[in-house]
């Protein structure tokens, strides 16, 4: 069965410094994270990738990585397809509130591609490494869709300890899972940080909420079918009612939050994958040096070729 991979790679990447994040070298010949994350969905056997992006950084993401993938996926008959996330992107009748720049949040870019996709799929981010394990254990996940069941979806879950900063506070889904291996729901959780004898995320009167260093987060990855985007879609309309009077310019769209409600009115089912290998991200420039030396260390042991996409 056809199964795709969706790689989310519009974030505008504020907390980076301005730059686009996803496009910054991380590998020997000059690889950035989507590579080694296309490469190792390929060889879990996903046969389609579609890009979300702006369409403001188009012609740099072609250059810097489209080009080079497309001409892989050709080769390998696999379909490659692109999907923009616009700010306008919303139901008819809602007004865009002067002054926004940023676009609705993940939720959102998962709808521009509710044209382009037919099949199950994963959703990933462009400027994390998920490792090997997880997009085998989704793409097997997947290839048992059934029909019948159309809200069995599945997450792939890191522990919470190994996917912080030690530059600065990062965004986390904080998973409660069941004893039965299922997410009974997710707390997107903001400003989470380090501490030495755990985590904590920052509250906004300054004071540190603890959190569980061992807990599952979603980072993201998920597999879903196409009820999942219908579903988006039809809550899309009331997140916009509520963030037009409580936050207009900042409020986003998040895939968790979808989830978590989905599974609070049991229309979905999210079977907890366990992945054992390590997440790395690039959340702050001071991020990059950790990631290249991470994927030199892989390369090293023979897990990727120098020159990945060698013939």
């Amino acid at each position: 069965m056809k199964t795709a991979l969706v790689i989310l790679a519009a974030g505008i990447g504020a907390r980076y410094g301005g730059g686009i994040k996803q496009l910054e070298p991380v590998g020997p010949m000059g690889e950035i994270i989507m590579d080694y994350s296309i490469h190792d969905a390929i060889a879990a056997g996903f046969d389609k990738i579609v890009f979300i992006i702006r369409r403001d950084m188009a012609e740099d993401f072609r250059h810097v990585i489209g080009n080079r993938i497309e001409a892989v996926c050709a080769e390998l008959g696999i379909e490659v397809a692109y999907a923009f996330q616009e700010l306008e992107d919303v139901p008819q009748g809602v007004q865009v509130p002067a002054g926004r720049t940023k676009p609705w949040g993940t939720g959102q870019a998962l709808l521009a591609c509710r044209e382009v996709l037919k099949e199950p799929f994963a959703v990933i981010n462009a400027d994390d490494y998920y490792g090997k394990e997880a997009f085998g254990r989704l793409y097997a996940f997947l290839q048992r869709y059934d029909p019948q069941k159309p809200g069995a979806f599945c997450m792939a879950g890191f522990i919470l300890r190994n996917t912080l900063s030690e530059h600065g506070g990062v965004t986390r889904g904080i998973c409660y899972v069941g004893r039965d291996g299922y997410l009974t729901r997710v707390v997107e959780t903001k400003h989470v940080m380090p501490q030495p004898h755990g985590a904590a995320a920052l509250r906004p009167d300054g004071s540190l909420q603890p959190l569980d260093p061992d807990s599952f987060v979603s980072m993201n990855m998920w597999g879903f079918t196409r009820s999942f985007l219908a579903e988006t879609g039809a809550r899309f309309a009331a997140f916009l009612d509520n963030a037009l009077k409580t936050n207009p310019l900042k409020g986003e769209y998040f895939l968790p939050s979808v989830v978590s409600q989905l599974i609070a009115e049991d229309k979905a089912q999210v079977k907890v994958l366990h992945s054992r290998d390590k997440w790395y991200g690039v959340t702050y420039k001071e991020d990059k040096p950790v990631v290249v030396a991470a994927i030199a260390e892989k390369t090293a042991q023979g897990l990727y070729p120098d020159n990945l996409w060698e013939v």
